[in-house]
C-alpha cells in the first residue's frame, strides 16, 4: 500500500509542495503518494479527520489554517506550542500529533545553504504574526547575541518579547526603537512583500556583512531586499530555501529519512 500524505490550504492550487514531495521520495525511494487538498474555510477539521480515517499518514497544513490545526492536535512539539501554529500532522495510533517545521527550515536555510552562522550574531525580526512567532524558538536556539523583534503595534512585539524571555536575549517594540542600530541578520516575517509594500524600516539597520532575507519569495527582488540591497546588506534571500527546508523536516518527522534538498532547490529556482 502507498502512503498517503498531502497538503492542506485555501487557497491551495499553487503549492509547490506536491512538487517538492514527490521528487523527495523519488531522491529516496520512498513508496508514498502527495496530493493538494483544497479544505473549506469552515470545514478544516472535517477534512482532517476524513483524510485520517481513509488512512492518511500525514499532512502539512498551510494558510489560513495552521491555528486550528495546532489546536486539533491531541499532542504538540515544544516549538509548536510555542508557535501556537501546526504545519505538520502525523496520524499514528488514531492520534494527531502536530508540530512546525518553519522556523527550523528558516535556520537550515541560513545555516546550511547560505553558510551563516547564527550564533553570536545580532538578529532582527520584522513582524510579531504567526510567522514571527514559528521562527523565534528555533533562532533562539542557535545563541544569538540578541534577537530583536520590530511591529508597527509594538505591543504585540512586546508581548513575543514576555513569551520566549526564557529561550534568550530577545526584545520587543516598533521601527523607530532602530534607529541607530545595526543587525547582521535582518528577516521579513511580515506579509509587506505580497502587498509590495515595505514596513518603515530605519536604512541604518543592516551592518557591514548583513544577510537580508525574506521569509515570502518570488520572482524578482521584493521590496524589502531591494530596500536592503540598496541600503547595503552584503546578501540576499527570499524564502524559497525555507521553503524546500521546512519540507524536508517534515519528510523526515514522517519517514524517518532526511531528503537532499540542494537540487529540489535548484529545480525550483530553474521553474
Amino acid at each position: 500500500m502507498t502512503d498517503r500524505y498531502a497538503v492542506v490550504g485555501n487557497p491551495i492550487a499553487h503549492s509547490k509542495s506536491p512538487l517538492i514531495h514527490a521528487e523527495f521520495a523519488r531522491q529516496t525511494g520512498q513508496d508514498l503518494s502527495y496530493t493538494a487538498i483544497l479544505a473549506p474555510l469552515d470545514g478544516f477539521a472535517a477534512t482532517i479527520r476524513d483524510f485520517q480515517q481513509a488512512g492518511g499518514k500525514g499532512l502539512n497544513v498551510t494558510v489560513p489554517f495552521k491555528q486550528e490545526a495546532w489546536q486539533l492536535a491531541s499532542s504538540l512539539s515544544e516549538r509548536a506550542q510555542l508557535a501556537q501554529a501546526v504545519n505538520t500532522l502525523k496520524f499514528e495510533d488514531g492520534e494527531i500529533s502536530g508540530d512546525n517545521t518553519d522556523g527550523a527550515g528558516l535556520v537550515r536555510d541560513i545555516r546550511e545553504n547560505l553558510k551563516v552562522s547564527l550564533e553570536g550574531k545580532r538578529i532582527l525580526v520584522m513582524g510579531a504574526g504567526g510567522a514571527a512567532r514559528g521562527v523565534l524558538l528555533p533562532l533562539l536556539e542557535q545563541r544569538p547575541a540578541e534577537l530583536a523583534i520590530a511591529n508597527r503595534t509594538p505591543g504585540r512585539a512586546v508581548e513575543l518579547q514576555q513569551q520566549f524571555a526564557a529561550y534568550g536575549q530577545v526584545e520587543g517594540g516598533d521601527y523607530a526603537g532602530l534607529a541607530g542600530r545595526q543587525f547582521d541578520v535582518v528577516i521579513n516575517a511580515t506579509s509587506s512583500s505580497l502587498q509590495g509594500e515595505l514596513p518603515p524600516l530605519p536604512a541604518g539597520v543592516f551592518a557591514e556583512g548583513c544577510l537580508a532575507y525574506d521569509m515570502m519569495y518570488g520572482k524578482g527582488l521584493t521590496p524589502f531586499l531591494a530596500f536592503a540591497q540598496e541600503h547595503g546588506a552584503a546578501q540576499l534571500a527570499d524564502g524559497l530555501g525555507m521553503l524546500v527546508e521546512q519540507a524536508a523536516e517534515s519528510f523526515f518527522l514522517w519517514r524517518g529519512v532526511r531528503p537532499e534538498t540542494a537540487p529540489v532547490i535548484a529545480m525550483l529556482k530553474s521553474c
